[in-house]
C-alpha cells in the first residue's frame, strides 16, 4: 500500500507486483462469465521489439527509490525493489499479463492443473525439465516443500510477514518423477495459482536462520535469467548479471544496475547521463516533452526581473546575450553579476534540456488505486449515514479526469475496491452506494441528526479534540505555525467573504483542471490558496452557507495528509475534496504531519478521520484483500485487531463471502462472490476508491522492451538497447 510519493510497506501477495509491478485467464474453467471486467484502461508501453532488433550485450542504469532492505519478498520491510529483483532472479510460477490476470510461466512450468478435488484439493506442477538453480541442482519438490514449511505459520521461529494459502496446505510430495510435485490442500483454495511465486530455494526456506538472515543482504543461488551481483549499500546499488545457467532465451542485457535515485532528482540524473531509465513525476515528463517538441525552445525561467524586462520569465540564452549586447552600458555592478548567473543558469538548463531529447515518457496506468479512507471507529464517521453522506458528497468522475485527462491517460473512476478494469474479478459496483448528489447527502446529514444553524459550543483551540477520530497536537502543526486551512469556514459576517479571494477560489478550481500542476501522478498543489492557506483565508465561493451542528458540535473532519515534498498532490486532492465537502456543509480541518509518522502514527494507529492513500490491485482478492476489509476484532490484550484495514469498518458478511470465495474452486462463481463482497464495502462506505494511478516512465529513446509496464510482468531477457538503424514496432513481438 502507499500514498502518493510516500509509503507504507503493505503486506500484500508478493512484493513481486511493483507497486508494486506484478502478479497477476480465469482461476479454473468455469461457468459465468467475465464480461463485466471489461478491458484495461490502457495497456503496457514499452517500446516493443523483436529479440533480433536488440544489440547483445550493455548495461541498463535503473533509477529505484532505496536499496532495499531484504531480498527476501516474504518478510515484513520487502518493498517494491525487492519484489523487482525477485522477478529477474527467482522462479515464478506464474506472471500477470496485460490483463492483470494471472497466466503460467512457461520458463519453470510444463503444467499446472487441478487434478482432484474429492476428498482434498489436489494440484499436480510439471516443471520445465531445464529448470535448474544457478549451482546446478534441479528445482523440485524440495524447495516447494521448503517454502511451505517456512510460510506455513506453524513454526513461529521464521520471521515471516505473511502465510495466506500456504497455511492452507496439508502436504507437498514428490510425483511420478522429479519434475512433478503434487500438492494437497486442506481446505479447498481457489487462489492456488498465487502460491510459489517467488519461489526460493531450499538452502533460503530450510531453516529459520537462512530465513530471517540468509537472504537478507545476498541471494548465492537463484534461477532466473539475471543473478544478483552485489548489493552495494555504500553506492545505494544493486548489481544484477547474466545468469550463464539460464535455460530460456538469454538475456540481452549483460547488467542491469538498479541505482537508488531520488525523485526529485532524477530528471538531472537523466540529463547527465547517469541513468537509462525511471519512473518520474508528472513536471518531470513536462519537460522532457517540452525538450522533446523543439529545438532552441526558449527555457522557462519564470518571474520578471529588471534583467529581463517587464515580461520576464521564458527567454533562451541567446536572446538573454541579445538583450545584454544592447543595453551593455547599465550593466554595471550587482545587475552585471546577476546577467552571469543568469547566463550560466540558462546554459546550464539548455544543456540538460538537449540531453533531455535522447529520452521519452513512456505511459500507462499503475495496478493501483487511489483511494478516500473514512475512519469508522469514533466520531462522526462511526455512523454509516454520515460515511455514505460523505461518498455521496464527492464528484470521483471530476477527481479522475482532473488527474488523468492533462497526462493523456484515460479518465475514468475506479468502480471497485477488490479489482481494476480487466481484471477477472472487476465490475463496476459503485452503484451500491449510488453516485453524486449533493440533495441526497444533506438528507443522509439530516437523517443523522446534523442540522444547519444549530447551536455550536465555543470552538476550542488548535490542536484540542473536535468531532472525529484526532489525536495529540502533532509537532509539524506546531512547528509551521499559521494555522490550518478550514474548508467551509469564513471570518466575514455575511457569510459572503472577500469577493477578491472568492474568486481566487473559482481560479484555482479552473487551475487544477488544466493540468500544469500535477505531480506523483495526482495533482499538484499550485500558487493559489490551497489546503494550507493561512489563517483567515477566506473559503472558496458557497462554501460558507451555513455548517452542520449536533449537540454543540460543528461537523468538522479531520484530514491527515503527508507534509513533505513528494506529496503536493495529495494535499491539492484534500483541498478539492474538501471544497465538495463544505457544499454540504461538511468542514474538513487539513493536517500536515511528517513523511515519516503518516502511515504509523495516523492511519495505523487511527488518529484521522480523513486520508488519502493507496492499494494495489491482486489478481488474487479473496486471499490478498481480505485482510484489508476484515471486520476487526478485540485482541486477547483488549487492543482492536485491525490487520490492515485501517478504516475499522467491516462487517460480518464480507468476511463470509471472502471465506467463501476463497473456497470456490469456479471460477464465475468465484468472481460472482467477490463482486457481492464489493458491493457490501461499497455500502459500508469505509473507503471509497478514486481513480487508477498513473504510471510515467522516462526512457533512453533506444532502449525497448521497457517502461510503463502496467499490470504486465516484465521479461527482463528481453530488455535491451536497440541496434544500429533498428526502431521499435508496436506491433512487433518481443519473443519472435
Amino acid at each position: 500500500m502507499s500514498h502518493d510519493g510516500v509509503g507504507p510497506r503493505a503486506v500484500m501477495r508478493s512484493v513481486a507486483f511493483l507497486t508494486a509491478g506484478a502478479l497477476a485467464v480465469p482461476l479454473l474453467a468455469g461457468c459465468g462469465s467475465d464480461d463485466e471486467a471489461g478491458k484495461p484502461l490502457a495497456g503496457p508501453e514499452i517500446a516493443p521489439a523483436a529479440r533480433a532488433l536488440i544489440a547483445d550485450g550493455g548495461t541498463l542504469r535503473w533509477a529505484v527509490d532505496d536499496v532495499p532492505e531484504t531480498l527476501n519478498t516474504f518478510q515484513s520491510d520487502a518493498d517494491a525493489v525487492t519484489g523487482r529483483i525477485a522477478q529477474a532472479v527467482l522462479p515464478s510460477m506464474y506472471r500477470q499479463d496485460a490483463a492483470g490476470r494471472p497466466v503460467r510461466n512457461a520458463d519453470y512450468l510444463e503444467s499446472a492443473k487441478v487434478v482432484d478435488t474429492e476428498p482434498k484439493q489436489v494440484v499436480l506442477y510439471k516443471l520445465n525439465q531445464q529448470a535448474v538453480w544457478s549451482d546446478g541442482r534441479e528445482i523440485g519438490a524440495a524447495d516447494f516443500a521448503a517454502q511451505w514449511r517456512a510460510l506455513s505459520g506453524k513454526d513461529g521461529a521464521y520471521w515471516t510477514a505473511r502465510n495466506a494459502g500456504y497455511d492452507r496446505i496439508e502436504k507437498i510430495e514428490r510425483g511420478a518423477s522429479d519434475l512433478q510435485v503434487k500438492v494437497t490442500f486442506a481446505r479447498p483454495y481457489a487462489d492456488w495459482q498465487s502460491l510459489f511465486s517467488p519461489l526460493y530455494p531450499k538452502d533460503v526456506m530450510g531453516t529459520p536462520d537462512s530465513f530471517n538472515d540468509g537472504a537478507r543482504r545476498s541471494l548465492k543461488v537463484s534461477a532466473g535469467p539475471f543473478a544478483v551481483r552485489k548489493v552495494d549499500r555504500k553506492n545505494d546499488r544493486v548489481t544484477l548479471v547474466r545468469n550463464p545457467r539460464w535455460w530460456g532465451h538469454p538475456a540481452k542485457l549483460s547488467e542491469i544496475d538498479l541505482d537508488a535515485v531520488p525523485r526529485a532528482k532524477r530528471a538531472d540524473a537523466l540529463a547527465a547521463g547517469k541513468i537509462d531509465l525511471a519512473e518520474i513525476d508528472p513536471p518531470d515528463a513536462e519537460r522532457i516533452d517540452l525538450a522533446a517538441r523543439a529545438k532552441g525552445t526558449s527555457t522557462p525561467l519564470q518571474g520578471a526581473s529588471p534583467l529581463l524586462g517587464p515580461g520576464g520569465g521564458r527567454l533562451s540564452a541567446k536572446s538573454l546575450r541579445s538583450w545584454a549586447r544592447a543595453h551593455e552600458d547599465e550593466l554595471t555592478g550587482s545587475r552585471l553579476r546577476a546577467l552571469k548567473k543568469r547566463l550560466r543558469q540558462l546554459d546550464r538548463y539548455e544543456k540538460q534540456q538537449a540531453n533531455l531529447r535522447g529520452f521519452e515518457v513512456r505511459k500507462s496506468l499503475e495496478p493501483a488505486y487511489t483511494q478516500l479512507a473514512l475512519n469508522g471507529s469514533a466520531g462522526p464517521l462511526a455512523d454509516e449515514r454520515v460515511r455514505r453522506a460523505v461518498a455521496r458528497a464527492l464528484d470521483r468522475k471530476a477527481l479522475a479526469e482532473a488527474v488523468l485527462q492533462p497526462l493523456g491517460l484515460p479518465a475514468k473512476p475506479v468502480g471497485s475496491h477488490l479489482a481494476l478494469a480487466g481484471q477477472a474479478a472487476y465490475a463496476d459496483n459503485s452503484g451500491a452506494i449510488g453516485g453524486q448528489d449533493t440533495a441526497e447527502a444533506q438528507a443522509l446529514l439530516a437523517d443523522a441528526g446534523w442540522v444547519r444553524g444549530g447551536p455550536v459550543e465555543p470552538q476550542k483551540k488548535k490542536g484540542d479534540k473536535a468531532a472525529g477520530a484526532r489525536g495529540k497536537k502533532t509537532r509539524e502543526e506546531s512547528e509551521n505555525g499559521g494555522g490550518t486551512y478550514i474548508v467551509g469556514e469564513d471570518n466575514k459576517e455575511d457569510g459572503k467573504g472577500d469577493d477578491r479571494k472568492d474568486r481566487g477560489g473559482e481560479d484555482q478550481a479552473r487551475h487544477l483542471a488544466d493540468g500544469r500542476q500535477y505531480g506523483d501522478g495526482h495533482l499538484r498543489q499550485g500558487g493559489a490558496a490551497g489546503a494550507y492557506a493561512p489563517k483567515g483565508t477566506a473559503a472558496p465561493a458557497g462554501a460558507s452557507s451555513g455548517l452542520l451542528a449536533k449537540d454543540g458540535k460543528p461537523l468538522a473532519l479531520r484530514f491527515v495528509i503527508p507534509s513533505g515534498p513528494g506529496s503536493e498532490s495529495l494535499r491539492t486532492v484534500a483541498d478539492h475534496i474538501g471544497r465538495m465537502l463544505a457544499r454540504v456543509g461538511i468542514r474538513t480541518d487539513v493536517s500536515k504531519v511528517s513523511d515519516d509518522s503518516y502511515f504509523k502514527d495516523h492511519i495505523a494507529s487511527g488518529e484521522y478521520d480523513l486520508a488519502l492513500y493507496s492499494w494495489p490491485a491482486s489478481a488474487f482478492p479473496a486471499t490478498d484483500a481480505r485482510p484489508i476489509y476484515a471486520k476487526p476484532v478485540p485482541a486477547a490484550d483488549g487492543s482492536l485487531n485491525v490487520e490492515q484495514n485501517y478504516t475499522r469498518v467491516g462487517t460480518d458478511q464480507v468476511d463470509q463471502l471472502f471465506d467463501q470465495a476463497a473456497a470456490t474452486l469456479d471460477s464465475g462463481e468465484n468472481h460472482a462472490l467477490i463482486r457481492k463482497a464489493d458491493s457490501r464495502i461499497w455500502a459500508a462506505a469505509g473507503s471509497i476508491p478514486l481513480y487508477q494511478r498513473p504510471q510515467l516512465t522516462a526512457a533512453r529513446k533506444t532502449l525497448v522492451n521497457t517502461g510503463a509496464f502496467g499490470f504486465q510482468t516484465p521479461l527482463y531477457e528481453d530488455m535491451g538497447f536497440l541496434k544500429k538503424g533498428a526502431k521499435p514496432s508496436a506491433s512487433a513481438s518481443p519473443k519472435g
